[in-house]
């Protein structure tokens, strides 16, 4: 079971995503991609509620009284929170709700909220209508953008598109430029291109330390390389030596086979002469 303290930080940030939601909704913006993130916040707060049940189950069981009743305490509180806030969610707010919304567990996090909670002014029809269309232009004049020599024109909404082509969350659109002015974006863009040179020189460093490393290993690996050939040399001069040797050792018991077949023809000679002149 994970830190309770983590489900607490869970509840909260589905409060903010709640509060941030009840202000585009304010708005007139869109709000189908924050739901999705909710919902699974929600999802995995469910979860995480009963991980903390089953944990308060097993200490019942182990007997372990007093760390049961602190999580029974837990658990009733993130309980309540869920209900409150999932009831929120589908546009079913309880009596309770609103308190639970507008107060976090952690009390660093007031700030946040309180600034969460504040409805935003769009009494001025021109801000209402620049936020509606998410363009940003507040002075309610056309924009455009000209990215070539070609008389071609792009609206400010499609040169940002054009600028922020790519996100990390497929779900979660392109980034909001919409309080971003040309030169703004030009300067964001910039930066981004500056993080990626300095990506790359990172990367170029890493590639040559790593070549010179390369180089020092094939350089050792040349340096073993023919202290093996030295010793291949040593052994076959050795092995030509042992040759000749064993060579030697058989002509030797070549001819001490020889001889000794000489001389037992020659003994068996005396014999012969010995016999035949006693028997004379």
């Amino acid at each position: 079971m994970s830190n309770p303290n983590q489900y607490f930080l869970l509840a909260d940030h589905i409060k903010l995503s709640l509060l941030e939601r009840q202000r585009a909704i304010s708005l007139n913006l869109d709000v189908g991609t924050q739901d999705g993130h909710i919902s699974r916040s929600l999802e995995s707060l469910r979860e995480g509620i009963e991980s903390v049940t089953q944990e308060r189950v097993r200490l019942q069981e182990a007997g372990e009284t007093s760390a049961s009743l602190t999580l029974s305490e837990i658990e009733h509180s993130l309980q309540a929170q869920y209900n409150d806030l999932a009831s929120q969610f589908v546009g079913n707010p309880t009596s309770t709700t609103v308190s639970t919304i507008i107060h976090p567990n952690d009390p660093s996090l007031q700030n946040d909220f309180d600034h969460a909670s504040h409805a935003p002014n769009v009494a001025n029809p021109t801000i209402k209508k620049a936020l509606r269309s998410g363009s940003g232009n507040i002075n309610g004049g056309s924009k455009s953008v000209r990215f070539s020599d070609s008389p071609q024109v792009q609206t400010e909404d499609e040169a940002r598109n054009t600028l922020f082509p790519y996100r990390d969350d497929p779900a979660a659109g392109p980034p909001d430029q919409s309080h971003l002015s040309k030169q703004q974006i030009h300067l964001y863009h910039s930066q981004v291109l500056a993080d990626q040179d300095e990506a790359l020189d990172r990367l170029g460093q890493s590639i040559s330390r790593q070549r010179e490393l390369s180089i020092q290993i094939g350089d050792e690996l040349d340096e073993h390389v023919q202290m093996l050939d030295d010793v291949d040399r040593t052994v076959d001069r050795h092995q030509s030596r042992l040759d000749k040797a064993r060579k030697n050792l058989g002509t030797v018991a070549r001819k001490a086979k020889d001889n000794m077949q000489m001389t037992v023809i020659l003994i068996l000679i005396i014999i012969l002469v010995l016999l035949i002149i006693i028997l004379k």
